[in-house]
């Protein structure tokens, strides 16, 4: 049985000379995700969408070392050719849209699954060195078809890399949260129904969530690539908020800019979405047994064991007990509406709606 070597720290830049496949380049995560590793010295980037226009617009953004392509996850033979020769694969092509996959679950489990699982096997015939999936709380005890193709997604990552036969790929997940402002996210349709004067609408006062911003998302995946031994699921703590609190937050921000007066909104409850949940989760109570923790993220170990060889499971800055309770945004303090006020202008959520 082989051991893998234990790994505490990273070189300084092992980034730098590689050769780099993206999924979903065109994607919100998958474009920024593009220019932070571009950023920082490979050698070259594959990005491949299915989005003619995004590619065609992403093109002039981009140097020479970048080669972006049409290609879709469930064409198996084109993810292999684009595939071939790559050290590194970051899987971030997805349907994510929860009640889109909800009304074409069939094409969810075509598109998230079993696309999934070609990159996995292209990541395998192409030697890379490690595979990286993007998952999603929603995978997390999920009632979604969105959330459940997301679980078997990580299971799938687990299972390839358990059954490895030797020291590539290395295999692994990062699991976001809401990412506030990316496309789809709930920030541009509170703007629109702001800039209409109203009303704001939501499903339920008492929902919690937890939120990052893009650029933590992608230096979450960033930094996983390089932490993975093999297995693992990497998640960022993150702060909650009350999806009321967002709400009255930008109206009280943005209705002056659209000349309104706030107190002329409405924010209106509209009732559950099917599937959809009150709380959302990145570490549940089973999973807790199985976790460590960081300074700032949590590592999910595989329950799967690895069959061909014994993997060490240790990181830098590594806090000597393990997680204790599940990470659950109903369990957490959410931010004060002020705090949410403070979050969005900070971090430019608000800009250019």
């Amino acid at each position: 049985m082989q051991v893998a070597r234990k790994v505490t720290q990273m070189a300084e830049n092992p980034w730098a000379g590689k050769k780099v496949m993206i999924t979903g380049a065109c994607g919100t995560v998958g474009k920024e995700l593009l220019h932070q590793i571009l950023a920082l010295g490979p050698a070259e980037i594959v990005g491949i969408d299915n989005n003619e226009a995004g590619i065609f617009y992403l093109r002039q953004e981009v140097p020479d070392n970048v080669h972006l392509y049409i290609c879709d996850v469930r064409d198996r033979d084109r993810l292999f050719l684009r595939a071939h020769g790559v050290d590194i694969v970051m899987h971030a092509a997805a349907y994510k849209n929860a009640p889109v996959c909800e009304d074409s679950p069939m094409e969810a489990v075509q598109n998230n699954i079993l696309g999934t699982q070609n990159v996995i096997d292209a990541g395998i015939a192409a030697n890379a060195e490690r595979v990286l999936f993007n998952s999603t709380d929603k995978a997390v005890n999920p009632t979604s078809v969105m959330g459940t193709t997301k679980l078997m997604c990580e299971r799938l990552i687990t299972a390839a890399n358990a059954q490895r036969r030797g020291k590539r790929p290395i295999l692994a997940s990062s699991r976001f949260g809401n990412v506030l402002g990316s496309r789809g996210s709930v920030i541009p349709v509170f703007a629109n129904q702001i800039r209409a004067g109203g009303p704001v609408t939501l499903t339920d006062p008492d929902m919690t969530r937890f939120i990052m911003t893009l650029s933590q998302a992608v230096q979450l995946v960033v930094d996983a690539v390089f932490w993975a031994q093999g297995g693992e699921v990497f998640v960022t703590k993150m702060p909650v908020i009350r999806i009321e609190d967002l709400a009255i937050a930008m109206v009280e921000e943005l209705a002056p800019e659209f000349g309104h007066d706030a107190a002329s909104i409405e924010v209106r409850v509209t009732g559950h979405r099917p599937a959809e949940k009150i709380y959302e989760e990145l570490v549940n109570e089973e999973e807790v047994r199985r976790t460590i923790e960081l300074e700032k993220h949590f590592v999910v170990l595989p329950a799967l064991e690895a069959v061909y060889q014994e993997t060490i499971h240790e990181y830098a800055g590594q806090v000597p007990a393990k997680a204790s309770a599940a990470y659950n945004s109903s369990l957490q303090t959410p931010m004060s509406r002020e705090e949410l006020r403070g979050y969005l202008r900070d971090n430019g959520l608000l800009d250019g709606l």
